[in-house]
């Protein structure tokens, strides 16, 4: 425990059949961001549907979920729990801005966890619609990273 709270290490688990153990550094600030980010999305949904009832509209639920896929792409989601960096450096360009075409197998950002730097590469050739996290953001596994399209 000293060595950790002793690291620059945010979040730390380890697991196994029988046990897990999980240290954080972070604070109740992160967690009320994520819950504020949810809400406002519940709302804005909440809202859209309201909006088409009134307007005497058919909603269909699974149509307006492929239409929002269509709309923002596949989700790069996080394999890992760790730090998001959009660039090589503080110094140098995010590796890919909203708007850029990038290659299958091209960097898209690194997380850093336990002192290793793990290139997210993308999945297939595309254009970003939409990047999620922002430079030096602790994600959990499956959090949301880049939208291609």
């Amino acid at each position: 425990m000293t060595q950790f709270d002793q690291s620059s290490l945010r979040e730390f688990s380890y697991k196994t059949n029988d046990n897990e153990l999980v240290f954080s550094k972070n604070d109740k600030k992160v967690e009320e961001k994520i819950v504020s980010q949810s809400d406002n999305v519940l709302e804005n949904s909440v809202s859209d549907c309201h909006n088409a009832l009134l307007d005497g509209s058919n909603l269909d639920v699974g149509q307006s979920e492929e239409a929002a896929k269509q709309e923002t792409g596949d989700l790069i989601e996080s394999p890992l729990v760790g730090v998001v960096y959009l660039s090589p450096s503080p110094s140098q360009d995010p590796f890919v801005s909203v708007g850029d075409s990038v290659k299958k197998g091209q960097i898209l950002l690194i997380i850093e966890a336990m002192k290793v730097m793990n290139e997210i590469l993308a999945p297939k050739d595309g254009i970003i619609t939409d990047i999620l996290v922002s430079n030096e953001e602790v994600v959990e596994f499956g959090k949301g990273l880049v939208s291609i399209k």
